[in-house]
């Protein structure tokens, strides 16, 4: 079954987001939302969000699902507000907890933090299946980048987090906590084993040095064929040798301390101080 999906992409960060429904029963899912946030100020606005809301309330949209395929370093995550606006529950996969207890330690994360991914609706267990409308969706693990990454199935459509990218940019990174090159290599050859027409549908885009123009849609058939880092012939260890060097000379994104302090609940904030107000940490000569 083929879901309608609509793309909004957030040039700041560089992130495809995605409402994804069923023409049929006019249920949906979000995908990867964006906060907006100004790390000068400190300053959250929900525009991005706004846009994903416009839409869906125009095109007469119920939204079931407000999915996240990981821990995002690059953007804070919309979902609350999402929620709250649209209602519908929030989901990622169970290997959160994961996540959750590596960044609780850099962060310094009081005790009442739960490292247990609780502050989600819902936990995805590896092959897990669910519905969008009358359209079947599972859930396969990808871990690589990050313990927890996911790419969810969605009819023909795939959603694969920052696995992968379009196959002239290539492939995620693998140096956070709990990344692993071989175990990306591992997971990118289980999105390989789908369809060759499969749609895959990226969360980021970085414009090849050749391309004038933001895309994020593929299929597996292109990436198995044109992937500049991981296309069919290129061995493990190949990739492997490559991921690691190439990661040694990259540096950290740019919002990556207030993404993951956010991000690992859920997208609320650290629980307000004695004065009413919240803070973010930065942790000193941690990275």
């Amino acid at each position: 079954m083929k879901p309608t999906v609509k793309t909004f992409f957030d040039e700041d960060t560089f992130t495809a987001s995605h409402v994804v429904s069923d023409p049929a029963t006019k249920k949906a899912a979000v995908i990867d939302s964006v906060l907006d946030f100004d790390p000068a100020s400190g300053t959250t606005t929900t525009k991005s969000a706004d846009e994903i809301i416009a839409y869906i309330r125009d095109e007469g949209l119920t939204v079931d699902w407000i999915l996240e395929t990981h821990v995002h370093a690059d953007h804070l995550t919309a979902a609350p507000y999402l929620k709250q606006q649209l209602g519908g529950k929030t989901a990622i996969g169970d290997k959160i907890d994961v996540v959750q207890a590596a960044f609780a330690k850099v962060f310094n994360a009081e005790a009442a933090f739960k490292r247990d991914g609780s502050q989600f609706d819902k936990l995805f267990a590896d092959g897990e299946t669910f519905k969008v409308g009358e359209i079947d969706a599972y859930v396969i693990h990808t871990p690589g980048h990050t313990p927890a990454c996911s790419t969810i199935v969605i009819g023909d459509a795939g959603f694969v987090g920052d696995t992968l990218f379009m196959p002239d940019y290539g492939t995620a990174r693998c140096d956070f906590p709990g990344g692993d090159a071989r175990t990306l290599y591992r997971s990118i050859q289980k999105i390989f084993a789908l369809p060759p027409e499969t749609r895959l549908f990226m969360c980021h885009d970085y414009k090849a040095p050749d391309r004038d123009q933001f895309v994020w849609e593929t299929t597996v058939a292109e990436e198995r064929e044109k992937n500049i880092h991981v296309r069919d012939g290129i061995t493990e260890d190949e990739f492997v040798e490559m991921r690691e060097a190439r990661d040694k000379t990259l540096a950290m994104p740019r919002l990556i301390l207030p993404s993951v302090q956010v991000n690992m609940r859920a997208g609320d904030m650290p629980p307000k101080e004695d004065n009413g107000v919240s803070y973010l940490k930065l942790p000193l000569n941690q990275f």
